[in-house]
């Protein structure tokens, strides 16, 4: 599908610099537990040695290519099947919890049995309020953290994603696939989630990312788009007309303080 997003940009023009990619929250609501994604980089590692790892510019390339999110949820839970069965979730942690039972169904789902991809392969849904958005042609992937370790490997894959948050900024979620519903999944807040990597016209261009004001004109913007994915199956087929209706700038950088 061919897209152009024709944007008035600052003195420089368009194409030229850094990307510029903005982030924010799709609300306020507790928005204390949501840390600034980061780009992912390994600091304190050796670099004495000329051919360290850490010094290799193909390394340093990759790694500063992806933006990590946090975890911002202490989650343990475990999937199981009621007396008629029904697919449930089980909050393993139970009065220990940092989430209140009432309140974990709110961030964590079971996404319906019909939908998911395998029989034997439940799928949940944790709702976050990160939001990116830019003002030239620019697609978000969403990938595991693949270079982070985790001594207790996650039973199962995250569902990825990739689309131009330029044209569709949306709340993201966290979709995972259990392949090994018998054990439980673990989630350990400030632990990386997920990681973003962003794609424009240029590869050779890097990505600045900087937080960016949730402005009328946006959240107006994206009213237009929202709960669309319950109404048609192919998202991307409104494209065309998202853009007619995108105003020029949505991206305003939040001063810092």
């Amino acid at each position: 599908m061919d897209i152009t997003v024709t944007i008035d940009r600052p003195e420089d023009g368009p194409g030229s610099g850094p990307i510029l990619v903005g982030w924010f929250l799709a609300h306020d609501k507790g928005a204390v537990l949501y840390d600034p994604p980061e780009r992912v980089s390994f600091r304190q590692t050796n670099k004495a040695h000329a051919k360290s790892a850490s010094r290799c510019p193909g390394v340093i390339q990759l790694e500063s290519r992806y933006f990590a999110v946090k975890c911002p949820f202490d989650i343990q839970v475990g999937f199981q099947r009621d007396d008629r069965g029904k697919p449930q979730l089980v909050n393993r942690a139970g009065a220990a919890s940092p989430i209140r039972s009432t309140k974990l169904g709110e961030v964590l789902t079971l996404v319906s049995e019909a939908e998911w991809r395998y029989p034997d392969r439940p799928t949940v849904q944790l709702h976050l309020p990160y939001c990116f958005v830019a003002d030239e042609l620019v697609y978000i992937t969403q990938l595991s953290a693949f270079l982070h370790y985790r001594p207790d490997p996650m039973p199962g894959t995250i569902f990825g994603g990739r689309f131009p948050v330029s044209l569709w900024p949306r709340p993201l979620m966290w979709a995972f696939e259990w392949h090994e519903p018998a054990k439980d999944l673990i989630l350990r807040r400030g632990e990386p989630l997920f990681y973003c990597q962003f794609e424009g016209t240029d590869p050779a261009r890097p990505v600045q990312m900087v937080e960016a004001e949730r402005t009328p004109e946006l959240a107006a913007y994206m009213d237009k788009l929202s709960g669309v994915v319950n109404y048609v199956n192919q998202t991307f087929s409104l494209f065309k007309a998202a853009e007619a209706m995108r105003p020029k700038r949505l991206l305003t950088p939040k001063p810092r303080d």
